[in-house]
């Protein structure tokens, strides 16, 4: 089955409560169609501690059919699943790992370091400045809070 395909066929369940598992939104979601899969997944961060690990609040539910998925979707979302008002929609695909990093700075990148950034001595820093105040002879004192002025 083609990624794309199972997307179509995967619903997305938000807001769920910490009393519901996968046999009570297998139970809700099979009214519609032929469950393939339920996945409820654990907000453990240890995996050691996984099985005594609560969910994250969402489930994803796999559907034989597109069609059963979208009549989950219109007549499950935005109703009511053991006292909590639950949002279901199609899900979306997960991110690689270069979307990921979208919101990271550029400068995060080994690769953008090493194409744009200069040695110390080269990039004008303040040991390039240093050095360029030596090499034009004049002389450099340095302030109380570490700065330096140049003296002629």
């Amino acid at each position: 089955m083609e990624e794309g395909t199972k997307a179509k066929k995967t619903v997305f369940v938000g807001g769920i409560g910490d009393d519901v598992d996968e046999s009570v939104i297998y139970e809700h979601f099979a009214t519609f169609g032929d469950v393939i899969e339920v996945q409820l997944p654990s907000a453990a961060t240890n995996h050691h501690q996984q099985s005594e690990a609560k969910h994250r609040g969402f489930a994803f539910v796999t559907y034989s059919s597109t069609s059963d998925a979208q009549d989950a979707i219109d007549n499950m979302d935005l109703n009511e699943l053991r006292g909590r008002v639950i949002k279901v929609n199609l899900a979306r695909p997960m991110k690689t790992p270069m979307q990921l990093g979208g919101n990271r700075a550029v400068w995060e990148s080994e690769e953008w370091l090493k194409q744009h950034v200069k040695p110390l001595d080269q990039s004008g820093g303040v040991q390039g400045r240093n050095a360029a105040k030596q090499n034009a002879g004049g002389e450099s004192t340095a302030t109380e809070d570490g700065d330096e002025v140049m003296e002629d």
